[in-house]
């Protein structure tokens, strides 16, 4: 969507160059980061009819809370297939929270995809992708959204991050960046290999159109607001869920 802020020469110069330009203005929260830790999974996926079981493992580091550096790697594994997904997510702590430098997304059968974000030239640039994304501060990337959501919950607390309230970001992939809106949906004690979790539900619905990945998202306030559990759905008859089963503190 082109941003109605950007008029005359400038917006003539922006177009010319093909640039996604985001609605919304960027939004600051205050953010508290969680501790540095891997966290295991116990793995359930459907790929295209089949099911699978196997192991994934996030790696989450950070230096700080501000003016320091985070890094995510995630990894879904299954027997004999082997790989069956990976992310990873680098860059720095800004005013926003987590400001991501790269995004790096391997999925099985698929070619990997690089997204860089050049902060220099303030844009989003994309392999699957010729245009590039204006970029305005804030964005997050598919590895990293839920670290940031973690983050704000974590300064939020549950008084106010709590059952109806939602959190918006804009949230880089493969090829585009959009808004992406996670709505606090109850408190749920749920079962786990570290025994029964207190958390709270936090759901992305896709986009109406089908086309976007669907996202259940599990945090745990008595557990550092670490995401215990997790669900991706992309409409093309793949899901992939991850129960933890193990938290190292780093």
């Amino acid at each position: 969507m082109r941003s109605n802020l950007l008029k005359g020469g400038a917006a003539a110069v922006l177009l010319s160059l093909g640039l996604q330009v985001q609605a919304a203005a960027p939004v600051k929260r205050a953010v508290e980061l969680p501790p540095a830790a891997d966290l295991s999974y116990e793995l359930n996926a459907q790929q295209r009819g089949f099911g699978l079981k196997g192991e994934a493992l996030i790696a989450w580091r950070n230096s700080g809370n501000s003016d320091g550096k985070y890094e995510v790697n995630v990894e879904a594994r299954v027997p004999l297939i082997g790989k069956l997904t990976e992310y990873r997510s680098r860059g720095t702590v800004d005013s926003y929270g987590l400001a991501p430098d790269e995004f790096y997304e391997k999925r099985y059968r698929k070619d990997a995809t690089t997204t860089t974000f050049e902060r220099d030239n303030k844009t989003i640039t994309f392999t699957d992708a010729k245009e590039p994304y204006v970029l305005k501060g804030g964005e997050q990337d598919r590895a990293s959204v839920t670290w940031q959501l973690a983050s704000v919950a974590r300064a939020a607390g549950e008084s106010k991050f709590k059952p109806g309230s939602e959190w918006s970001f804009v949230v880089a992939g493969r090829r585009d960046a959009e808004p992406w809106t996670f709505k606090v949906v109850k408190r749920e004690k749920i079962q786990t290999g570290m025994g029964e979790l207190d958390t709270l539900l936090v759901t992305r619905e896709p986009r109406a159109d089908g086309k976007s990945e669907s996202v259940d998202i599990w945090l745990a306030p008595g557990q550092e607001w670490y995401p215990v559990k997790l669900r991706f759905h992309d409409g093309e008859r793949e899901t992939i869920e991850q129960t933890v089963t193990k938290i190292t503190r780093k």
